[in-house]
């Protein structure tokens, strides 16, 4: 039997994605689900983040070695300006504070990791480690920063995980342990 709304209408309830999602603007749900990853299953925040390790790799053959960090930058910048109001709008349209399938904090946070961090595959794949690791543990003062209002509380966690991901990362690069 098809689930129905109060008005009879059929829910589609595909990948955990309420129906609500599609009274958000199309912008905002192509940014905040990162383009439809955030509805993969189980585990969108992973997704997203090994969707962003993925393509963060591809991009850094593409350009020269010496731009890595100011792109890494901009791009992680984008990120959080852009995906605060995509957050915003399709949390309202789903009615939920913090839906699973926005992703683009994760996406964000991961960005933030790799700034000033070579692209070998050990450092790719600590980062995604401890980007993971940071994000679900939420240590302090990440919890707090979750409960902010709206987008900047779904994005700004995720930045805070990502910046001690990054301190991590940095420490690891400072004493060598990745050679």
């Amino acid at each position: 039997m098809t689930p129905k709304n109060s008005v009879g209408n059929t829910l589609d309830r595909s990948a955990g994605v309420p129906p609500a999602l599609s009274r958000a603007p199309r912008w905002a749900t192509l940014v905040a689900t990162f383009i439809g990853i955030g509805r993969i299953r189980p585990g969108p925040g992973t997704w997203a983040s090994a969707s962003t390790v993925l393509l963060w790799w591809l991009l850094t053959r593409w350009f020269n070695p010496g731009w890595q960090t100011a792109i890494t930058c901009v791009l992680a910048c984008l990120a959080v300006v852009i995906g605060i109001p995509a957050a915003t709008r399709v949390g309202w349209a789903a009615a939920l504070k913090d839906p699973q399938f926005v992703v683009i904090d994760e996406v964000a946070g991961q960005l933030i990791t790799f700034i000033a961090v070579p692209a070998t595959w050990k450092s790719l794949v600590l980062g995604f480690i401890l980007f993971r690791g940071f994000d679900i543990v939420k240590p302090p003062p990440l919890r707090h920063l979750e409960k902010l209002r709206e987008g900047v509380g779904i994005v700004l966690d995720d930045v805070g995980a990502g910046l001690y991901a990054l301190a991590c990362m940095q420490i690891v690069l400072h004493f060598g342990l990745l050679k």
